[in-house]
């Protein structure tokens, strides 16, 4: 799907801005025929999977399961028209769903409408902030939440998750506001456990794990959902006390403006920016992950509006906040999917299913969508990731804990942001006080590295030289002199020369560079030369601004620290 570009294909920038804001103008003329079947596989097995999951994550969000299947209907569409991902698929995710299933039941008082259109109104919102921060050019906010935070936040959100539809396998009420709560209330009815339901529950379970291991790439969830069907209409369960999702309007969704303002709701602007965050996230998280496994790039200021077109489509369409899932998106690019044209074909095969098979789902057992969601939500616990980061950097490790126990204490927000705080202040506190090195040279070359790692290195009598793995700025400078100091005190040695490596100084701020003038003059007093080396351009600006030049010889983009030590003559 490549294009390539050839000397008379140069383009105006006009025609090439309306091409980056309408993808399907690239790769619509550059379609070919062979791609025409693998899409329309895919959009089936794509909507196959959809039905039974999206039914499932309606359920988790507290509203009706066409709700699910309308995200999947009206988003997939209008993502296929500003999207850059060929193989993303758009619809509710469990993360989103337990988001807002959590947060409404306090603003809609147990009242079913005004819980549907808190809950249209939250992808409105969605969609304004995906366009406003796409005028903006926000996209880099992704940068602030890292891998690590992603990795926990993902674990604690499906424990979260399945505290929520284990009371359901087990046939019990559940209860309680957080994941501990939940637990609490959960062990405390399990003696009032209903062993048909648990038993029915088991048995979903199992069919759909053999089913992922035997049937890899197959839509598993739907043959489940009509296996429970037949089963139920042939069996007396339905007497034994197993709960079934009732009739689905027949039908396509009624397109109407959400009928509450943002005024009308306390705190719905920090749930609409919860899930506008977790939506972006995910979405372009799982839309990179499929882009570099198909060799091509994604857009990631696109997406946002992109990811704003699909809300705004669910929120007329009575649905709630969706975005790109990892798992959605694997069955369609598994069932073949080669363009975002498998999503129009979804959207149509659900449109017939909504018109012509809504009864069918009537007798759809609860507990077998319960089951559906905790094998979905299993894949979000990652302990291959969790070992590499501790194996790797217990740095991050902590943060991924951090983003863990915080989504299980205070919720999905707050845990995430929490995460991305603590992340961001340990990171300060890592440049606050970051390693300086002292250097000799590697035996045998002009090279020189950190003395402490490798003590073979042939230190030059006389001479400190310094090297700081971070940039000098206003919170570090004083502990870097403190350190660079309290070394060039305690050489055995008189020093007559200190050679500061700015090198990994990537930048120099107005205190730093007046720390170093400060230690100059102090060392000047004392008989003790000070000179740079190997600075970066913007840092040699700052420092001759300050006037460092004149006193420390010169400051150049070729003098090295071999230079300065070979031309260096010891005081006898």
């Amino acid at each position: 799907m490549a294009e390539r570009a050839t000397a008379g294909d140069v383009l105006p920038d006009p025609v090439r801005r309306w091409r980056a804001l309408f993808p399907p103008a690239q790769w619509v003329p550059a379609y070919q025929a062979e791609w025409l079947p693998r899409d329309l596989i895919a959009g089936v097995t794509l909507a196959a999977y959809a039905v039974p999951v999206a039914m499932a994550y309606a359920s988790l969000a507290g509203l009706p399961p066409q709700s699910g299947i309308y995200g999947y209907l009206l988003g997939g569409v209008w993502y296929a028209l500003f999207g850059t991902s060929r193989q993303l698929a758009i619809g509710p995710t469990s993360a989103i769903s337990l988001l807002v299933g959590v947060t409404v039941a306090s603003m809609a008082n147990g009242d079913p409408v005004r819980w549907a259109s808190i809950a249209a109104l939250t992808a409105l919102l969605v969609a304004c902030m995906s366009v406003l921060a796409w005028v903006l050019r926000l996209s880099a906010l992704i940068n602030f939440i890292g891998e690590m935070i992603l990795v926990g936040f993902k674990a604690g959100a499906a424990l979260s998750i399945a505290m929520t539809q284990l009371p359901k396998l087990f046939g019990v009420p559940g209860g309680g506001e957080h994941f501990f709560a939940r637990v609490w209330v959960f062990a405390g009815q399990l003696g009032d456990t209903h062993p048909v339901v648990l038993g029915c529950g088991l048995v979903a379970l199992a069919l759909l794990v053999l089913g992922e291991k035997w049937l890899p790439g197959r839509p598993v969830p739907l043959l489940l959902v009509a296996l429970a069907l037949v089963v139920m209409s042939v069996s007396s369960l339905g007497e034994l006390g197993v709960t079934v999702v009732g009739a689905l309007p027949q039908g396509l969704p009624a397109l109407s403006w959400p009928s509450l303002k943002p005024s009308d709701v306390d705190g719905i602007l920090p749930l609409a920016g919860a899930c506008f965050l977790l939506a972006y996230i995910e979405g372009v998280s799982a839309a990179r992950t499929l882009a570099s496994q198909h060799g091509y790039e994604i857009d990631p200021r696109q997406e946002l509006l992109a990811l704003g077109a699909a809300n705004l489509a669910v929120a007329f369409g009575h649905g709630f906040p969706v975005t790109g899932g990892l798992s959605q998106s694997a069955v369609n690019d598994q069932a073949g999917a080669r363009t975002p044209l498998a999503l129009v074909f979804a959207s149509a095969t659900l449109t017939l299913c909504l018109l012509l098979l809504t009864g069918l789902l009537r007798n759809l057992p609860n507990v077998v969508l319960a089951a559906i969601v905790l094998v979905a939500v299993r894949g979000l616990i990652d302990i291959n990731a969790l070992r590499h980061l501790w194996r790797v950097s217990r740095f991050e490790f902590g943060i991924a804990m951090v983003a863990l126990v915080g989504v299980l204490l205070l919720g999905i927000l707050k845990g995430v942001l929490l995460a991305a705080v603590v992340s961001i202040l340990m990171l300060i506190g890592r440049v606050s006080r970051p390693h300086v090195a002292f250097l000799g040279r590697i035996p045998g070359t002009q090279r020189f590295s950190d003395l402490a790692r490798h003590p073979d290195n042939e230190v030059v009598p006389g001479v400190v030289i310094v090297r700081v793995e971070a940039p000098l700025v206003y919170f570090n400078a004083g502990y870097v002199s403190d350190v660079v100091r309290r070394q060039v005190h305690a050489e055995a040695t008189p020093v007559q020369m200190v050679v500061w490596d700015l090198s990994s100084s990537l930048y120099v701020d107005v205190v730093g560079a007046r720390m170093l003038a400060d230690v100059q003059e102090v060392w000047s007093r004392q008989g003790i030369q000070l000179r740079l080396a190997d600075a970066h351009a913007e840092v040699r600006d700052i420092l001759r601004a300050e006037g460092l030049a004149a006193r420390v010889n010169r400051i150049d983009r070729r003098t090295s620290v071999d230079d300065i030590i070979t031309a260096f003559r010891p005081v006898s």
